[in-house]
């Protein structure tokens, strides 16, 4: 049985539209005002809310903008009632993220039917979509069920990618929003002297490249395929309209975007170690970085293939350097070390390396 919050401030109004809501076999919680109303949905988490915009002590615009910024509560579609009419009302309703507007008076079915279709619709991405291209095919083909969302294309180009081939460059304007299918991709910047700093490592059901579409900016680094990659690119047109168009799918989507996406305080950690730390600790952690992002089965010993210019723009130091430490740790039983390959033997040692 799905529920429903109702904040309505008017005794009569409030009873005679929960009444109608039960008679339809919803559960109905009821709410006298904003304040009760914006409580009440952070406990029972309802399947919709219905409030009413004028109300003492905080209005419906309250209760929507105090919601919206929970996490937890922002999903819940929201259904305004008003005896207003005016334009302004509406598009200040839609702005804070209502769903739809019921205009005082209305008939039963009026209700019923907004009240359903509102649910069929937060339906859609109720359930987790998997970190792979088929979830996010399937996350796609959800949304453009909606009726707003029939227009988008799907026009979701895959492309290979061989070895050192470059995804985008910095200071490149996006137009695409980057999957990683098969393979693994870096990003990096460099400095004025132009070298290379590896900012991030990304691999199989990543995404790469939404925060400069987010943000309608040039890309802040350049992305490259560490091995041969199948990457899928979603257009801009297409993410954009996910996001901003309707509230289920950009409530879902950021989701996943932040499931998958790397944590910020772990890279100003790596910052804080890579101007602190000596070399042989930074070597040592970007091993141990490299297994952390990249390895599949945590009880098989890990190795790759990874260039001497590529592990030292990660430790941000010369190309040498890191041989001569490489052959140390070589010499120390941590890894061992076949052509360009890097198998790490003793993760132990390589985690208490202190110097």
């Amino acid at each position: 049985m799905k529920k429903i919050l109702l904040i309505e401030d008017n005794l009569e109004m409030r009873e005679n539209t929960a009444e109608m809501l039960e008679l339809a076999d919803y559960e109905v919680q009821v709410a006298e005002n904003g304040k009760t109303g914006v409580r009440l949905a952070q406990e029972i988490m309802p399947d919709l809310i219905i409030c009413d915009i004028m109300m003492p002590e905080l209005d419906g615009y309250g209760v929507l903008y105090i919601l919206a910024k929970n996490p937890r509560t922002s999903v819940i579609p929201f259904i305004f009632l008003t005896a207003k009419t005016e334009k302004s009302d509406y598009r200040k309703g839609m702005n804070l993220g209502a769903d739809d507007y019921l205009t005082k008076p209305f008939e039963e079915m009026e209700l019923l039917e907004a009240v359903e279709i509102r649910l069929k619709k937060s339906g859609r991405f109720q359930k987790e979509f998997e970190a792979d291209i088929d979830g996010v095919d399937h996350f796609i083909e959800a949304a453009e069920g909606l009726e707003e969302m029939n227009k988008l294309s799907r026009d979701r180009k895959r492309r290979h990618y061989k070895k050192k081939g470059a995804l985008f460059y910095e200071g490149e304007y996006p137009n695409f929003l980057y999957f990683i299918d098969k393979g693994k991709i870096k990003t990096y910047k460099m400095n004025e002297d132009g070298k290379e700093l590896i900012t991030g490592l990304y691999k199989e059901g990543d995404f790469i490249g939404y925060l400069a579409l987010l943000e309608n900016i040039e890309y802040p680094e350049s992305a490259v395929a560490l091995e041969d990659s199948e990457v899928y690119l979603i257009p801009k047109r297409d993410f954009l309209a996910l996001l901003f168009t309707n509230r289920d799918v950009s409530a879902r989507f950021i989701k996943m975007l932040s499931l998958l996406s790397r944590n910020l305080v772990e890279k100003e950690q790596e910052l804080l170690n890579l101007a602190y730390n000596t070399v042989r600790k930074r070597v040592a952690d970007a091993l141990l970085q490299l297994r952390h992002r990249y390895q599949t089965d945590s009880n098989e010993t890990f190795r790759m293939a990874m260039s001497r210019d590529d592990l030292a723009s990660m430790v941000g130091t010369a190309k040498e350097s890191v041989i001569r430490t490489l052959s140390e740790f070589k010499n120390d039983s941590l890894i061992e070390i076949k052509g360009s390959e890097i198998t790490l033997l003793d993760l132990e040692g390589l985690s208490n390396l202190r110097y």
